[in-house]
């Protein structure tokens, strides 16, 4: 293209979506997942159930969350509420920069991550299909010795 000119690719139907929630577990440096084709309050009370009914019905949770509306909402801040004497959550300040080396960092340089491995250079012919790479490529996170694994740094 020349400089100034952007190309406009036709793309035929409508824009598709699926979503991903997690949570980095730091104990056993593996990672919990839910997905949903919306990003909304019910989804991810969904993910807080899978993570601290199904996969840590009796252990202890701090959860790091920025302020997006689907975790502030009042059936969110209401389900956390049922989880309150085992579960810590950090807001993190709204519009606030992260600090390199922060774990909240290394959740973002892992979303990177997934999208390198699973996407560059990559086209699914369907969305069903993107999510079953996204999907496998997280069960492959979670095998220590997996070498496409995303390794989170501990101090």
């Amino acid at each position: 293209m020349k400089r100034g000119q952007q190309k406009r690719i036709p793309a035929p139907g409508q824009q598709q979506t699926h979503h991903v929630f997690a949570a980095y577990d730091w104990h056993d440096d593996t990672v919990v997942w839910t997905t949903s084709v919306k990003k909304h309050s019910d989804a991810f009370i969904a993910f807080l159930e899978a993570l601290l009914v199904t996969h840590y019905p009796t252990g202890r949770c701090v959860l790091v969350l920025d302020n997006a509306s689907y975790h502030t909402s009042a059936a969110s801040l209401a389900a956390l509420s049922l989880f309150e004497h085992r579960v810590l959550v950090f807001w993190l300040p709204k519009y606030c920069s992260l600090e390199p080396g922060t774990l909240w960092v290394a959740i973002e340089r892992f979303w990177r991550h997934l999208k390198d491995v699973v996407c560059v250079d990559s086209l699914f012919p369907s969305l069903a299909q993107l999510v079953e790479a996204v999907d496998a490529q997280l069960h492959r996170q979670n095998h220590l010795l997996n070498s496409e694994r995303f390794a989170f740094l501990k101090h």
